[in-house]
């Protein structure tokens, strides 16, 4: 009689995945550097853009008129926080969960841990739980920062509100960030591309400006890329006092693209890996 395939049980398949988040925990631990990064950098990153606003204001502000006329706010510290703080959101899951089966590649743990009878997705996915939770922290201390060097609150009276918009935006980013990671480990680069993607989010989704000032059809490039309709719900929470009603066409397109955008990167981790079983690509440089 054939042996019958090992089948992992969600009890095993959840201790694989903790133990991969544990992992990754005890190598950030090794860097401490990178905590004061998070701390600095989510205060520091903005200011660069907000400094060029101001410079684009003139010296009287005569150019916020303009600006509130298109955005619906004169507060263009806010409106570029926010914005800022989404897309570095974004960049930081690129590097972090989209370069980690690389990092795992370069050190030469890839092809043992691939052989572990556990889930290869655990691989990846357990990655991911620390870099949501350091991006969780991240979010907190570009709230907490802005509150108290610049007076900017970002967190409106609705709450919930808040947390649903965020929690939609978590599927839609972490799930280009499983395609991504897949398409790193298979070109086995990930600086170009990670360079190239968070422009192209940069570009089209109204990071620091209005989507009203771009051409058509860049405006519809934007209306595909999930963080345009992250960026545009909680700017209109924040800023406007926009309840559920008012935001759901954005809240209805977010929710879509976080049931696609995961099972599409999971599709891309699977394809993956079969081609790495063909190929035996998983030890090369």
């Amino acid at each position: 009689m054939p042996p019958t395939p090992f089948q992992p049980s969600p009890i095993s398949q959840l201790r694989a995945l903790l133990a991969v988040t544990r992992k990754n925990w005890i190598i950030f631990l090794r860097y401490p550097n990178w905590l004061v990064v998070f701390i600095i950098w989510p205060v520091l990153f903005p200011l660069g853009y907000i400094f060029t606003a101001k410079a684009l204001g003139g010296p009287e502000g005569g150019a916020v008129g303009n600006f509130s006329a298109l955005s619906g706010t004169s507060d263009y510290l806010s409106y570029i926080v926010i914005g800022s703080t989404f897309y570095m959101w974004l960049n930081l899951t690129l590097w972090d969960v989209g370069f980690q089966l690389r990092q795992e590649q370069l050190r030469g743990t890839l092809e043992s841990n691939w052989l572990a009878p556990v889930p290869r997705l655990s691989l990846l996915v357990g990655g991911s739980l620390l870099s949501l939770g350091t991006s969780l922290f991240f979010l907190a201390v570009t709230a907490v920062g802005f509150r108290l060097f610049f007076g900017v609150n970002l967190v409106s009276e609705n709450v919930g509100l808040l947390l649903l918009i965020l929690a939609l935006s978590v599927g839609s980013i972490y799930g280009i960030g499983f395609a991504f990671a897949s398409l790193v480990l298979r070109f086995r680069e990930a600086n170009a591309l990670v360079f190239l993607v968070r422009g192209v989010f940069m570009i089209f989704c109204g990071v620091t400006y209005p989507l009203e000032v771009l051409p058509g059809w860049m405006q519809s490039v934007a209306s595909v890329l999930p963080l345009t309709y992250a960026i545009g719900a909680i700017r209109a929470v924040t800023l406007h006092g926009a309840g559920f009603a008012d935001i759901a066409p954005k809240l209805i397109r977010l929710a879509v693209f976080a049931a696609v955008l995961p099972v599409l990167g999971v599709a891309a981790f699977y394809l993956m890996e079969r081609r790495a079983r063909h190929t035996g690509s998983l030890g090369h440089f």
